[in-house]
């Protein structure tokens, strides 16, 4: 399941394989995130993020890895990624299912935080050689959605502080606007987990990593979980902040922006 290092394209020999090392979703075509065109857009809740044939310019090209992180692809996920795009899931089942693949994107987002060796006595008087995380770790939200991402995060650990942030378009400019943000005071000596399911236009995410950058808090600092995301929402983030590392289980075009209000039953 750790994915520190993982290559996002890999080659096999056989096709079964491929099937099961497939990095990026394609809807009949593949999708090369150095041929998508970053443009402006206004709100993340818009899915206008779709593949160009053409190439990109030099100055637009980006090397995505290792910032860009996804969980191996396993037919478990899979399942779990078709059960919440699915119009006909009930809501009982979506969040079952929402829960299930938040659990595994917290988890491996802790995989990715530093740790120390130490050694243990074990109950029989032997030594265990074994690693624990290092102090100093948050997690913040980004309302709304990003808080059904936070009771993930404290099944893991239970008394991790979490912040939050307000972030919505003004209905004149459309552009992201902070209307309340709320952070641990010492934040800026933390390591952040920064949680929003859905990834589209990347817009509110740029946003509240400014806001974090306001406060101290250093990119490379910041782990971005979500459980979707489109090629332009994962290209635009990093585009602007190149230290950052976003985890994420699947990259498409099409992002299931229904997730909020399906997930708190608004919809």
């Amino acid at each position: 399941m750790p994915c520190h290092n993982q290559q996002i394209s890999s080659t096999s020999s056989s096709d079964h394989s491929v099937m099961k090392q497939v990095r990026f979703a394609s809807n009949g075509n593949g999708v090369n995130l150095n041929n998508i065109s970053v443009e402006e857009h206004h709100s993340d809740n818009e899915v206008d993020a779709k593949p160009n044939g053409s190439e990109v310019n030099g100055d637009l090209h980006l090397q995505l890895e290792p910032q860009l992180k996804l969980l191996p692809l396993n037919d478990q996920i899979r399942e779990l990624q078709t059960i919440i795009r699915d119009k006909t899931t009930s809501r009982g089942d979506f969040v079952f299912c929402a829960d299930r693949l938040i659990r595994l994107v917290v988890e491996e987002g802790l995989n990715q935080l530093p740790y120390t060796e130490c050694t243990v006595t074990t109950p029989t008087g032997h030594k265990y050689e074994g690693v624990k995380f290092e102090r100093g770790n948050c997690g913040v939200s980004i309302m709304r959605s990003g808080e059904a991402m936070e009771q993930g995060l404290r099944d893991c650990c239970r008394s991790i502080r979490i912040g939050k942030i307000l972030i919505q378009s003004d209905e004149e400019t459309q552009k992201a606007k902070v209307y309340y943000a709320k952070f641990p005071p010492d934040i800026y000596r933390r390591k952040v987990l920064l949680m929003y399911p859905i990834l589209s236009t990347g817009n509110t995410v740029i946003e509240a990593v400014r806001v974090l950058i306001e406060h101290g808090v250093q990119p490379q600092h910041i782990i971005l979980l979500s459980l979707f995301s489109t090629p332009h929402g994962a290209k635009s983030i990093i585009q602007e902040f190149p230290d950052i590392t976003i985890l994420t289980t699947e990259v498409h075009p099409v992002a299931p922006t229904h997730f909020g209000q399906r997930y708190f039953g608004t919809d």
